[in-house]
């Protein structure tokens, strides 16, 4: 193997390699933020989708086949379509549940699988009903937006801590989204305001906790890229082709500073042709893989009405093509 080429065992360790920017050998890490279609894969209902009330009604023993139901589905699916990685999705989300599911995967796989959870604080786009509020918060309040942002990092910090004594959680997605197709929802100058420092103290504090973290957020990234940068995520995804992101172009200018993951264009999933598909994937690859520091995954996650087949498709020209070769 050639020098400063490395090829580590698991998947796990493949992916953090990935996520610190090493080179590799071998197929290119993956993972999905979601993977939706549990029911046409296992004939289970996803985690998520399950009805919250349901599980007020259980008992313990019920609850019990509930978390180990769960943590099945998680390695079934990482298992069947290679993930590097697993996002969990606990239900209830609580810490104690969170660990409890850590615990089942570790206990079945090992350290097979990186493990993450959601973990943002920042404001994201807010919601239909709550957008004019928002507005008019920005222009009337600022303070109290400020007072606000501050305090919701620093719940989450302290809710971290607790990870930290329970070992088996190796990072966190932040999953507020910022933008929209045409642009984010706040001026790059609004941004920096109310959102970067925030989130670069959220982030700062999770890498002094010892966590990874993979930054996530759709759309047109392009007016706020340098700042999402500056606050040293270890990663960013999606890399949203809808919103116009081209993986080439943020490689060049920042694939020495974060790896990147995503660009798999999840439209072209959906509705489009497999030709496009296809074309989709070997353009991520092409861009994404030169110098490591990529993970492959789509520009979203593998949503609920999405054609399987359109994903295995995709899976397919990866493990033909997504793989680093020794250069010796």
């Amino acid at each position: 193997m050639s020098d400063g080429l490395v090829s580590p065992a698991t998947p796990r360790a493949r992916f953090m390699a990935a996520l610190d920017r090493r080179p590799l050998t071998g197929l290119v890490p993956h993972f999905e933020l979601v993977f939706f279609l549990t029911m046409e894969t296992l004939g289970k209902v996803h985690p998520l989708h399950r009805n919250y009330s349901q599980w007020l009604q259980m008992r313990p023993d019920e609850r019990d086949r509930h978390r180990r139901d769960m943590a099945d589905i998680h390695i079934q699916t990482a298992q069947r379509f290679d993930h590097s990685a697993i996002f969990l999705h606990p239900n209830p989300g609580t810490v104690e549940e969170t660990c409890r599911l850590i615990d089942l995967i570790r206990e079945k796989t090992g350290d097979r699988y990186f493990l993450m959870r959601h973990g943002d604080a920042t404001f994201s786009i807010p919601s239909g009903a709550e957008m004019n509020d928002f507005a008019f918060r920005l222009a009337d309040e600022p303070e109290k937006l400020h007072a606000e942002a501050a305090r919701r990092v620093n719940v989450t910090l302290q809710r971290a801590e607790k990870y930290c004594n329970h070992a088996g959680l190796d990072g966190f997605a932040l999953c507020s989204d910022y933008c929209f197709n045409s642009g984010p929802f706040l001026s790059p100058l609004q941004f920096s305001e109310f959102i970067t420092p925030y989130l670069a103290k959220l982030i700062q504090g999770y890498r002094d906790l010892g966590f990874y973290v993979i930054k996530h957020t759709d759309g047109n990234i392009m007016p706020i890229l340098d700042q999402l940068v500056q606050t040293n995520p270890h990663a960013l995804h999606s890399l949203d082709p809808q919103g116009g992101i081209d993986i080439a172009a943020i490689k060049r200018h920042y694939g020495h500073k974060t790896c990147l993951c995503g660009n798999v264009n999840c439209a072209a999933l959906d509705t489009g042709s497999d030709a496009a598909v296809i074309a989709s994937t070997r353009y991520a690859l092409k861009h994404g893989m030169p110098g490591g520091g990529y993970i492959f995954c789509t520009s979203n996650c593998i949503y609920t009405g999405m054609p399987l087949e359109r994903y295995e498709l995709m899976l397919k020209i990866w493990r033909n093509e997504g793989v680093y070769h020794d250069q010796t």
